[in-house]
């Protein structure tokens, strides 16, 4: 297992431009496999598929190209995921699918079964929920402990995200699972957008029953995914909901979106389920190593405040994290950070408000900054931000 950061960057074109980017958290850098599979994609999907099998016993089904890149984004996320490409539908966005859940999933819920959710879930079905699991304010994760007492016998669905995008916490969801499933007959829903590209999101990993995903956060194109943990489950559901038009042309670009995830360990080999498991596996290594620099780095700087980091509510905590920071620079706005940051060719996202953050106390500040990493980043990305948040810090 091998992760050669050199040999991963020059996979991103764009990176020559000499910009440092900083903003994995909301605009990743797109592969330039994946940006030409997505161009051909578009000038193919009219055309007929010339790709067919041959030989005396093959079957000569013709296809036109948009099935087959549709087809084939959806063998993708299946191996992304650890199940099957029947298992897996396409949509436009993830907004688009959790309508679509919500109207998939009503059997689920008949007859008073409960849904179990969170105050800062990125993405909400749009049903009534029965009971809040809460964060915890100090580092922001949503303890596994208190769905003991949360889920009951009358429980059908617990929704959950898999981490918070912005102050980076990893929620435990193999334990929230566990629990889950020890105390009821409850599915387990996870958006795993948060750690796409960036941990194994397969559901013998989670331990979920259902996963969604957005492509465009590991750099893949604008398109989301909902995949289910067994074809099995359909019976229980509105199933045919879950069909969707989708640009093939988009659809395109996501095989060689995980192809890239599949790659980025140059030794690893066998299937792309194979694959992307030792990639996933080297490149978190590697992540996790970067993300401990960033806030052992940023900590040295006696104005910043770290959300979920600092601050005696986080003293002592230990908690999974991603490589992503949302801090606070008393004093300072932060949009003049932002300008400051931008002055020196770093690229950083300002952080988005959201129900955890507002609980965190964000409102009572002059704003913050989120910075996060991926598979490009380096310490020298790091140790140039440092320098520069010095003179405000």
């Amino acid at each position: 297992m091998s992760f050669d950061v050199a040999r991963v960057r020059g996979l991103y074109t764009s990176l020559s431009d000499g910009w440092v980017y900083l903003n994995a958290d909301s605009s990743p850098q797109i592969p330039e496999s994946v940006s030409a599979a997505t161009a051909r994609a578009f000038r193919n999907a009219p055309l007929m598929d010339n790709s067919q099998s041959t030989g005396t016993h093959a079957k000569n089904q013709l296809t036109l190209g948009s099935e087959t890149m549709v087809a084939a984004a959806r063998r993708a996320i299946a191996d992304l995921t650890g199940t099957v490409e029947k298992a897996v539908f396409l949509g436009p966005s993830l907004e688009t699918i959790y309508h679509r859940l919500s109207i998939a999933l009503a059997p689920l819920l008949r007859h008073g079964g409960e849904l179990i959710s969170t105050r800062t879930a990125t993405h909400t079905l749009d049903v009534p929920v029965h009971r809040y699991a809460e964060n915890d304010l100090g580092t922001g994760e949503i303890p596994a402990w208190q769905y003991r007492d949360l889920v009951t016998g009358g429980t059908r669905l617990v929704t959950i995200s898999s981490a918070h995008p912005q102050v980076g916490t990893v929620n435990n969801i193999a334990e929230i699972a566990d629990i889950t499933h020890s105390q009821s007959r409850a599915w387990v829903l996870v958006d795993a957008t948060a750690c796409a590209g960036m941990r194994d999101i397969t559901f013998n990993t989670l331990g979920a029953d259902i996963i969604t995903v957005d492509c465009a956060a590991f750099g893949g194109p604008h398109i989301a995914a909902v995949a289910f943990r067994d074809v099995s489950m359909f019976p229980r559901m509105y199933v045919e909901t879950l069909r969707m038009d989708v640009a093939p042309g988009l659809a395109g670009g996501v095989s060689a979106a995980i192809d890239h995830l599949a790659d980025l360990d140059e030794d690893a080999l066998g299937t792309r389920k194979k694959r992307l498991k030792a990639s996933l596996a080297a490149s978190g290594q590697y992540l996790e190593r970067l993300g401990n620099y960033l806030v052992d780095s940023l900590s040295v700087l006696p104005k910043i405040h770290l959300l979920g980091i600092s601050g005696e509510l986080a003293s002592g905590a230990h908690v999974d994290r991603l490589p992503r920071v949302s801090f606070i620079i008393e004093g300072v706005p932060d949009e003049t950070i932002f300008n400051r940051l931008l002055s020196h060719g770093l690229v950083a996202s300002m952080t988005r408000r959201d129900a955890l953050l507002e609980a965190m106390g964000i409102d009572d500040t002059q704003g913050a900054l989120t910075i996060g990493l991926h598979v490009y980043n380096t310490t020298n990305d790091i140790d140039q931000l440092v320098r520069t948040m010095a003179s405000l810090a």
